[in-house]
């Protein structure tokens, strides 16, 4: 389960809106301490954490797609391609970084 330490967990979950991730939970120890968000895409979950430890900043993620370019036309963003994935690379408002791919299609055999 990715974990990505943010600054404003709402503000990040807003951005992570735009990758169709919703709030699906949320954690407060109390009413001026750090937000922990869980989000969901389906069958994907992600943590969003205030808490300055739980998460190295700039972190890393991959995620596959069905379809990747309507993902970087949501982010106004090239796609790559590359020998395992047609791919982007996108930057959260905290720095963090998420690969989002699309594996090729197989080529037909004639």
């Amino acid at each position: 389960m990715p974990v990505f330490r943010v600054v404003d967990a709402v503000t990040a979950a807003q951005w992570y809106r735009r990758l169709g991730f919703e709030i699906v939970g949320e954690h407060r120890f109390g009413p001026d301490l750090p937000l922990y968000l869980f989000l969901e895409r389906n069958q994907v979950r992600l943590h969003l954490s205030e808490h300055t430890g739980d998460a190295p900043p700039n972190s890393l993620v991959y995620f596959w797609v069905d379809d990747v370019d309507s993902v970087a036309a949501e982010f106004g963003v090239e796609v790559g391609d590359e020998p395992w994935a047609r791919e982007i690379q996108l930057v959260d408002p905290d720095g963090n970084r998420l690969r989002v791919g699309t594996a090729p299609k197989p080529a037909l055999e004639v």
